[in-house]
């Protein structure tokens, strides 16, 4: 008795105590509660919350700067030299296709123009003498035909007399409105002299470029919004009218063309214009914001498949409101990711899911 207690007080009261327990840990039937329970612990399902993987295009917003040109724009140049007699119509005043906008001198033209009638008349009335005579034999074939050929010269000729006379005036092609023009009555103008311009602006172009990453994606009919650069300006609505058949191998862009409503006489051709435009740039996985992991070596998920749970790398596309665009080739559109219980995952670890709401 006394080499037992002589023993025990050679050791600390900490070293008795832990071989009291490898002694217990060594007798049958002294396992600890936690190696018993241990393997059903391991087996039993973690209840997690999980949500459904859907997919989405990536959308992306390009910003351009746009130049604009009326729907139909003209420059007026005279046909024929003359002297303007008349100028009808002033800068910014609205014209209809087909009015007077310049008039040249054309007494001499309306002399030929009458001088032609009376040179046809006279040949269509020799013609019908000739004809009504024809039964008699008095006429012959030959003659006959020089009246009809002398008919159809003075017609031409008519013709051309009225021709040149309409040069004389210089018209409108189209409805629109007139711009800035140096001309006044009196000046003399060849048809190198610039008369004025014509613009209809009901709706205007407006042409821009987009990096050769998105084309294809690109439609015509494709809705887009335009804005002035002027601080508060109202945005504007337009749609793709053409797209370039090619892309311009310095800038590695391709040009569109859009096509903007006009009705209200806001804008004006030649502006700049910032152009909005969303597109739809392929389809990845979405999940929730609160699925995403970070590890050493980026981002995860983990996703269900089968009872279980595997690590899933993740690359983030793009950020959405409470969901985030990933890319992978793991997570098919209905797979299940673990929103909430997260950090209790480890691979292959088997989980009962609580769909999210």
């Amino acid at each position: 008795m006394n080499s037992v207690i002589s023993l025990a007080s050679s050791f600390p009261r900490s070293g008795l105590l832990g071989m009291a327990f490898m002694m217990l840990g060594t007798l049958p039937g002294c396992e600890s509660r936690d190696q018993a329970g241990g393997d059903n612990k391991k087996d039993r399902a973690q209840p997690v919350v999980t949500q459904s993987v859907d997919w989405q295009p990536r959308q992306v917003r390009i910003e351009a700067v746009g130049t604009s040109r009326a729907a139909r724009s003209v420059t007026l140049f005279p046909e024929v030299t003359g002297e303007v007699v008349e100028v009808t119509l002033k800068a910014g005043d609205r014209v209809k296709a087909g009015q007077t906008i310049v008039q040249l001198d054309d007494r001499d033209q309306r002399l030929a123009v009458e001088l032609a009638r009376v040179e046809l008349r006279d040949a269509e009335r020799r013609y019908g003498r000739y004809q009504r005579t024809r039964e008699s034999g008095s006429v012959t074939e030959s003659a006959l035909d020089d009246a009809r050929s002398a008919v159809e010269r003075a017609r031409i000729n008519l013709n051309r007399a009225e021709v040149a006379l309409d040069y004389r005036s210089i018209d409108a092609p189209f409805d629109g409105h007139i711009g800035i023009s140096d001309i006044d009555p009196g000046a003399q103008v060849d048809p190198s002299t610039e008369i004025t311009t014509i613009d209809d602006r009901s709706s205007l172009l407006v042409s821009f470029q987009i990096p050769e990453l998105f084309l294809g994606q690109i439609a015509e009919g494709q809705a887009i919004a335009v804005s002035t650069w002027a601080s508060g300006s109202p945005q504007h609505q337009g749609e793709v009218l053409e797209i370039d058949s090619r892309v311009n191998p310095q800038t590695r862009t391709f040009d569109v063309r859009a096509q903007v409503d006009n009705t209200e006489d806001r804008l004006r051709p030649g502006m700049s214009f910032r152009i909005t435009l969303d597109l739809a740039a392929g389809r990845y996985p979405v999940v929730p914001e609160v699925a995403l992991q970070w590890g050493n070596d980026g981002a995860y998920v983990w996703a269900v498949d089968g009872g279980t749970v595997s690590r899933v790398p993740v690359t983030v596309v793009q950020r959405l409101q409470g969901k985030i665009l990933v890319e992978s080739g793991a997570l098919p559109e209905g797979m299940s990711v673990v929103t909430e219980g997260t950090q209790r995952m480890r691979e292959g670890l088997p989980v009962a899911s609580i769909a999210g709401l």
